[in-house]
């Protein structure tokens, strides 16, 4: 798919049905701009000039692994580290030569850094109090910040009495109620169990929607990048390697690592024998067939590629479907059970393994597949992408 259909097709699906959000609108002004900023250790590149734009009441989500230079941007925004060079503006003023403290900016840490000492409360004002607000607007704006984020009930406990989940809520009322034009968030919920980070998602979406402030998030975790963002950014080697809406980064990835990185996926590779304006035809050793997909790339002629195809999108059988493009034969090698769905390990003729996942809709296993079962995998010619990088 050319770059052109990309943009058109993010164009063509809106966060909210009745209002475009703000960066497919032409001529919006960014609210965070990034320029052209690189961050050096040495001789080492943590960050590689990157240029970023994010608006206003956006839940931005950085997305990379370990080492790809998330957080050191983020800390870069923040104040607490210099950029080599490259610029940052937020609402249009350059934060050159801005200390951390002037900046309107809070940031809210992966540990809480709580005060042990302090009750939740005390916690919350501890900014406020700092900056000499009068004390009846302390307390009014206290209760009001513990009420958004439930913890009304809490606020003579020390942090020690509290929850992992009360605890973020409480840093996260702490890095709010100054009020900060931009919240930067670094792996807020990654001390949570799975669970009640699932849960925890949703609040911090809400609390966001709320109050209208523009975050940015850095996390690993691609699950929660999804749930939470407008777009992603997802970083590698401290460069920005795809900026989309999380629906696009995970059906269209522009290359092999950020198909890779976000979900899982089966990649084929393969030489284009037939290139249309609407569709691509590859010939493939690893699959043993040719594929087809009903979308258009631009390459040179028999140029090696890879087709991407994300496992829930392969239907599996025990009898050859009617279709004669992209099916292919195997035998399942591994099955693994999780619960709302299951994951199974096809090995084809070739060798070549392929993770096909199919959801659990009855109880009855009875009739599901097994160990060493012969079965046909088949997908619908829309359902994979082409990789050319």
């Amino acid at each position: 798919m050319t770059s052109s259909q990309l943009n058109e097709l993010a164009t063509s699906t809106v966060a909210n049905a009745t209002e475009v959000p703000l960066w497919k609108q032409d001529g919006a002004e960014p609210f965070l701009k990034i320029e052209n900023v690189s961050k050096m250790f040495g001789e080492f590149t943590a960050v590689d000039n990157i240029s970023l734009d994010i608006y206003k009441n956006e839940l931005f989500c950085l997305l990379g692994g370990s080492g790809s230079g998330k957080s050191t941007l983020l800390r870069i925004l923040a104040g607490f580290e210099s950029a080599t060079s490259g610029r940052i503006l937020i609402d249009g003023v350059d934060m050159a030569g801005i200390q951390p403290w002037k900046r309107p900016v809070n940031m809210m840490f992966q540990s809480y850094a709580l005060f042990p000492h302090l009750s939740v409360a005390d916690n919350v004002a501890f900014g406020l109090r700092r900056e000499g607000v009068a004390r009846s607007e302390v307390k009014q704006r206290v209760a009001q910040m513990l009420d958004m984020v439930q913890l009304s009930a809490l606020g003579k406990r020390k942090p020690n009495q509290l929850s992992g989940g009360q605890r973020q809520r409480v840093a996260l009322a702490r890095s709010l109620i100054k009020r900060p034009k931009l919240l930067l968030l670094d792996e807020p919920l990654g001390a949570l169990d799975k669970k009640l980070r699932e849960e925890t998602q949703f609040e911090l979406i809400n609390i966001q929607e709320e109050l209208g402030v523009t975050f940015v998030v850095v996390t690993h975790d691609q699950e929660e990048a999804m749930t939470l963002a407008t777009r992603i950014g997802v970083m590698s080697n401290g460069v920005i390697v795809q900026t989309a809406e999380p629906h696009v980064v995970y059906e269209y990835p522009n290359s092999r690592f950020v198909a890779e990185f976000v979900g899982s996926v089966n990649l084929f590779e393969g030489k284009v024998v037939e290139d249309l304006p609407d569709s691509v035809r590859i010939r493939s050793k690893e699959a043993g067939v040719e594929l087809f997909v009903n979308h258009g790339i631009s390459c040179a002629p028999n140029q090696t590629v890879h087709m991407a195809i994300r496992p829930e999108k392969i239907k599996i059988s025990r009898n050859r479907p009617e279709q004669t493009e992209n099916c292919i034969q195997g035998i399942i090698e591994d099955i693994a059970y999780m619960g709302s769905l299951s994951v199974f390990k096809v090995r084809l003729a070739n060798g070549k393994d392929v993770r096909v996942t199919q959801p659990n809709f009855v109880r009855d296993m009875g009739a599901r597949f097994t160990w060493h079962e012969q079965v046909y995998l088949s997908w619908d010619m829309d359902s994979s992408v082409v990789l050319t990088s």
